[in-house]
């Protein structure tokens, strides 16, 4: 009975994801060990159980149920996770971002202690998340504000220097631009076929602001028209086209190689991920966990697979060559099939 159960456990992908300690499973769902009677989430350090001591829960709730408790190293992180929640609430709330010394202080850590657990569980250290929580409110704000000093006022900036030193990072484009919703900036796109489907690719004065993959043409213009829905967009001309031949060429033949001008735009976390994806050299791969390793958030996995999956320039930010941990394919933003295409392109013969 004992080897039918351990074989059985062996052979259920979520024992794959425990061998692995893959981070990227966690929140899906957690193991029991009768044994201890604790129970621990995908990613535990713990010393690794017996498979046939081993039970399996949709949550922790379900296994608490059964009688489990959470292991002490559980309890941590969960502890961690909700000292940061309720600084992020502080941080939000605030009209002035609050300083290292008071969250620390609110949170009952050290400063330093409390600054590396805040960047591990949310990626960001606490003054970047407040900057990318103002500029989130700018972006709220500047389409319905009078003016825009109004809305950087009311985002928490004390002083349009202030703002306007971080406006480009945090737009992408001019205040005037994007409360216009990107009117008066020019993007030439053009759309074409590779051996993947239709293509797209779009390019502002800065550089290549999108290259989209997919089955339907229509859709791929509707998705750069919802990026920038008040831009001029301008369909490519005879020289604009051989940009979206380069790109074709290198998917079809990765060797070329694609060293194009980027006009990337997102938060301070996500351009640190893609940064990260653009080191990635063409035949190799690597994990979530090991992106979130580089970037200085080891813990920040998830946060890692968003920015993967919110990436809108494909092929030049490599987030195809991002895999889970036990080295299996998981989502891509343009089907896992091209995904599995494009990394088998890639592998040398």
């Amino acid at each position: 009975m004992s080897a039918n159960r351990r074989q059985a456990i062996e052979r259920d992908p979520r024992w794959a994801a425990v061998l692995a300690r893959d981070p990227a499973a966690d929140g899906q769902f957690v193991y029991a060990v009768k044994t201890t009677g604790v129970y621990c989430p995908p990613s535990s350090p713990a010393r690794r159980p017996r498979p046939e001591n081993v039970e399996f829960f949709a949550s922790p709730a379900e296994a608490e149920a059964a009688g489990y408790r959470p292991s002490r190293r559980s309890s941590e992180v969960a502890r961690h996770a909700e000292l940061v929640a309720t600084a992020c609430r502080h941080i939000e709330s605030a009209e002035q971002p609050p300083s290292l010394q008071r969250l620390a202080d609110e949170a009952g850590l050290s400063p330093h202690h409390f600054h590396r657990v805040f960047k591990a569980v949310t990626g960001l250290t606490p003054k970047e998340y407040a900057l990318a929580h103002r500029g989130r409110q700018v972006r709220d704000r500047l389409p319905h504000a009078e003016s825009i000093t109004e809305a950087l006022y009311d985002a928490g900036f004390n002083s349009n220097s202030r703002f306007y030193e971080h406006a480009d990072r945090l737009l992408g484009m001019k205040p005037s631009a994007y409360r216009a919703g990107g009117a008066d900036t020019e993007i030439r796109f053009a759309i074409g076929q590779c051996s993947l489907g239709a293509i797209l690719v779009a390019q502002s004065g800065r550089g290549v602001c999108a290259i989209l993959l997919g089955d339907d043409p229509e859709a791929l213009l509707r998705d750069l028209q919802d990026q920038f829905p008040r831009a001029e967009l301008i369909g490519g001309d005879r020289d604009f086209e051989q940009l979206v031949a380069q790109v074709v060429g290198f998917i079809e033949a990765p060797a070329l190689g694609l060293d194009l001008p980027l006009d990337v735009r997102g938060t301070a976390f996500q351009q640190r991920v893609w940064q990260a994806l653009r080191e990635i050299p063409p035949g190799s791969t690597a994990s979530y966990a090991e992106i979130a390793e580089r970037i200085g958030s080891p813990k920040a996995v998830r946060a890692v697979a968003r920015a993967c999956a919110t990436n809108h320039i494909a092929v030049a930010i490599p987030c195809h060559r991002v895999v889970r941990s036990d080295g299996a394919l998981s989502g891509y933003r343009w089907g896992v099939a091209r995904k599995q295409a494009l990394l088998e392109r890639e592998t040398p013969p």
